[in-house]
């Protein structure tokens, strides 16, 4: 599963025949995330004619965690366009919003897909993409005399320390790559235990 992703957001704007295209590009890992900035967009530019948008979440090659939306801009013209140049492109967990003030000059279906594939690319040529790498958060949990081991451990594996609760044992929340959830366990020996997830 190895594709790449968006390391921050960008923006690209055209101008084609006097319409305005604002393209946004987010990194988003779920299509709730996704839908939160195309309400952003909406409020943002309450005024605009259309919001059309595209994501792909997780992996390019696996199309049904895909959705487009052509917001008004006649059937195929919009939402699809943007989505191809997306999975041309191989880019995962990420949506792109084109958000579009009519000038006044009707582009017709063929000038309406170009112009927003054309606003996909531009967006795409902004981005600077980076290896999607899966993460997961694991609780351990240890005794008092092992915490700092613990500490050490999860920096072996270029993991975070999240959260720490203390109790009768104390509780260690960390995010780290799923690839070496199985390194770092073992390494842990007698010092802590992973709680199930």
């Amino acid at each position: 599963m190895s594709y790449q992703t968006l390391a921050n957001a960008v923006t690209a704007r055209i101008e084609i025949k006097k319409s305005d295209f604002i393209a946004y590009a987010y990194s988003v890992t779920s299509r709730e995330q996704a839908m939160t900035y195309v309400e952003q967009l909406k409020n943002q530019y309450p005024d605009a004619r259309h919001h059309c948008w595209a994501y792909i979440i997780g992996d390019p090659s696996n199309t049904t965690s895909a959705g487009f939306d052509d917001d008004g801009e006649p059937s195929g013209t919009a939402g699809r366009p943007i989505l191809n140049v997306l999975q041309h492109k191989a880019i995962g967990n990420v949506i792109i919003i084109v958000v579009r003030y009519f000038g006044g000059i009707k582009l017709g279906a063929g000038g309406l897909t170009r112009a927003y594939a054309g606003s996909a690319q531009a967006v795409i040529d902004e981005m600077k993409l980076v290896p999607y790498i899966p993460m997961v958060q694991v609780q351990i949990a240890t005794d008092y005399a092992h915490e700092a081991q613990i500490r050490y451990l999860i920096g072996t594996v270029a993991g975070q320390v999240d959260d720490v609760t203390y109790t009768n044992e104390v509780m260690v929340t960390a995010t780290m790559e799923m690839a070496k959830v199985p390194e770092f366990a073992e390494n842990l020996g007698v010092s802590g235990r992973i709680l199930e997830q």
